[in-house]
């Protein structure tokens, strides 16, 4: 769409924030205004519009403003009704990236216990979910218990949080390190790398995959964009 306002800005509304957008407020497609719950975030929206399409009549479109997106997920979609999203978010703990390892070469295997293992500790310790651990491609299920915990876990999110963990942990192939990284224990940068440590580990083995390092970077994209909501959010 093509841009139609000079100044993109921030009012508070009943301890709610919104953009304007020379002093309109920007509106969700269900017609509702954008509310979000810290200036924080706010002033981040309000940077996103004001950069868009560069000045009035420039070309624009939603990629150039995925924090907004991610907000109007959280009041449009997620707030109304949680629960499909809690349920879709706790599913990947079924099949965790962290509890699928290597069973070699040594060093691989090494290195995933020394760097993912501390992970599903901190889980079972914060949620009381412990996690069950393969070596290979063969499915390990997983304690009705330990899914529930952490079923409750994401629950325990508000609509901002689940927005975020619904890209992060998909993208990351781990609610573990989903769930750290929006409890503030993982920055975005930390939690993407664990996440590829086995695609480092085969580029330090046989060399750099242009395709593989393209995959990796839009993750990182996506991680990232996850973890600046939380903070901003908070």
């Amino acid at each position: 769409m093509k841009r139609f306002w000079d100044r993109a800005g921030v009012e508070a509304e009943d301890g709610q924030f919104r953009v304007v957008l020379d002093g309109r407020p920007v509106r969700l497609p269900g017609g509702a205004s954008l509310l979000v719950p810290s200036r924080a975030l706010a002033e981040a929206l309000a940077a996103e519009w004001q950069l868009a399409g560069g000045a009035r009549g420039g070309e624009m479109g939603w990629t150039d403003v995925p924090l907004t997106r991610l907000a109007g997920t959280a009041q449009e979609r997620i707030a109304p009704d949680p629960e499909p999203v809690v349920l879709e978010i706790a599913r990947y703990g079924e099949t965790d990236l962290l509890c699928y390892r290597a069973d070699r070469p040594e060093s691989l295997v090494r290195r995933q216990q020394e760097n993912w293992q501390p992970w599903l500790d901190w889980t079972e310790r914060t949620y009381g979910a412990r996690l069950r651990v393969t070596a290979g491609v063969v499915h390990v299920a997983q304690e009705p218990q330990a899914l529930a915990a952490l079923a409750q876990a994401v629950a325990a999110h508000d609509p901002w949080g689940l927005a975020a963990l619904g890209i992060a942990v998909p993208a990351l192939g781990s609610l573990v390190l989903g769930l750290a990284l929006a409890a503030f224990r993982l920055d975005a940068a930390t939690a993407h790398d664990l996440a590829g440590l086995d695609e480092t580990f085969q580029e330090e083995l046989w060399g750099r995959d242009n395709e593989a390092a393209q995959r990796r970077r839009q993750v990182g994209e996506e991680v990232a964009l996850a973890g600046r909501f939380l903070e901003l959010s908070r």
